[in-house]
């Protein structure tokens, strides 16, 4: 009670409510609701996607801002190539577009540009693009943004497993030595730790196929914003909601403390 006397009294914001020393190091975000926030407003979606692009510039900049290591975003499924062909072509503009707008502002802000999933399915020009940007920020250690583009966690295990198979044909690998590193090393993430925090905007409570293995112990967070309409303070929320959870790993309580 004292303590929400106080944030009125001081008018401290989210931001400021926000323990450094317990941010979550990886937050993932489903980035979804883009096409019924185009459809609320009798636009097409492809509004909705272009609008898109501002939460994304937002949760970036929050992100860095307060010092979280890694932020991954689900920019594309390998189940979105399913959507109609006219929205998968403006979504792939987009990502062009997108990243030749974002290439200077993740370079003033020291991030790294990453990806994950099937980059050999992208358009040729989409792909040129993400490539020159990776390359472009590959010595920035501010912070680590990775987009999931053609990526589905199902395709990434099943890749994971064939690798793995093809090592033990080879006796590079025995069947006896593999275990949970041995999987992350051959996963897409292998380069990143596993999530802290995800989120999911547009109120619907799936995973959609998204990092499966690496959210094994995440703690998980949805919303019913709609993608376009996130913004920092959202992020805050999300972040706040986090920090007030208690992160056991199959421990007890009373071992945690």
């Amino acid at each position: 009670m004292v303590a929400n006397l106080a944030n009125v009294f001081f008018k401290v914001t989210l931001k400021e409510q926000i323990h450094i020393d317990t941010l979550p190091e990886h937050i993932a975000i489903i980035m979804d609701g883009n096409g019924r926030w185009a459809k609320q407003k009798g636009m097409m979606r492809a509004f909705g996607h272009e609008n898109g692009t501002k939460a994304v510039r937002d949760a970036v900049e929050a992100a860095a801002e307060l010092g979280v290591k890694y932020l991954t975003l689900y920019a594309f499924s390998t189940e979105n190539w399913n959507r109609p062909k006219l929205e998968v072509q403006t979504l792939m503009k987009l990502l062009v577009s997108s990243l030749k707008k974002e290439i200077s502002t993740l370079q003033e802000n020291n991030i790294r540009l990453s990806t994950i999933g099937n980059v050999d399915a992208l358009p040729q020009k989409a792909k040129k693009e993400l490539l020159e940007v990776i390359n472009k920020t590959k010595d920035n250690d501010r912070m680590v943004l990775t987009l999931a583009l053609s990526y589905g966690s199902r395709e990434e295990m099943t890749y994971a497993i064939k690798e793995i198979s093809l090592k033990v044909k080879n006796n590079i690998i025995s069947p006896e030595n593999i275990d949970e590193s041995v999987i992350i090393k051959h996963l897409y993430t292998q380069n990143l730790p596993d999530v802290d925090l995800l989120v999911r905007t547009s109120g619907e409570q799936r995973i959609s196929n998204f990092l499966l293995w690496q959210i094994a112990y995440a703690e998980l967070y949805f919303t019913k914003v709609l993608w376009p309409d996130f913004t920092k303070n959202h992020l805050y929320e999300a972040i706040l909601n986090y920090q007030q959870r208690e992160r056991r790993f199959g421990k007890t309580s009373e071992q945690i403390k």
